[in-house]
């Protein structure tokens, strides 16, 4: 397995934010935050929502990825009320990322907290590499 480091979303821990097999293999995109390049989280949940896919998707096309290869995606969010949050963030993103309306699969599972106390939600990704 090979795996990458990308220093701008890699503020929280000592862990590879992806790692990957030969072509054809599962890629596993760890757990994103919905934060900024400069590890800053935006109050608004809906927004470190979209902040969250948009950090997967930089973590993809580092491996020549995209969201068109994710074959699922697991969501934590802090607290039940931020479901709604999670939902209209998603959404948002989904209808660019996914024009036809066909979506991954994902669990959502409550959580107390995250690594970083403002941050509502994370993300991770599996993805499959294209046999080339």
């Amino acid at each position: 397995m090979t795996s990458y480091q990308d220093a701008p979303l890699h503020k929280f821990g000592a862990y590879s934010t992806v790692g990957i097999g030969g072509p054809g293999d599962i890629v596993m995109v760890a757990g994103q935050l919905g934060n900024d390049a400069d590890g800053a989280f935006s109050p608004d949940g809906v927004e470190q929502v979209k902040a969250a896919y948009d950090n997967i998707g930089v973590a993809l096309e580092a491996v020549g990825l995209g969201f068109a290869d994710v074959i699922g995606f697991r969501t934590y969010v802090v607290g039940r009320e931020t479901i709604p949050e999670f939902v209209a963030g998603r959404d948002a993103r989904f209808g660019e990322l996914y024009p036809s309306g066909v979506y991954p699969p994902n669990t959502l599972l409550i959580v107390s907290g995250l690594v970083a106390e403002d941050a509502r939600v994370e993300i991770e990704a599996l993805a499959v590499r294209p046999a080339r």
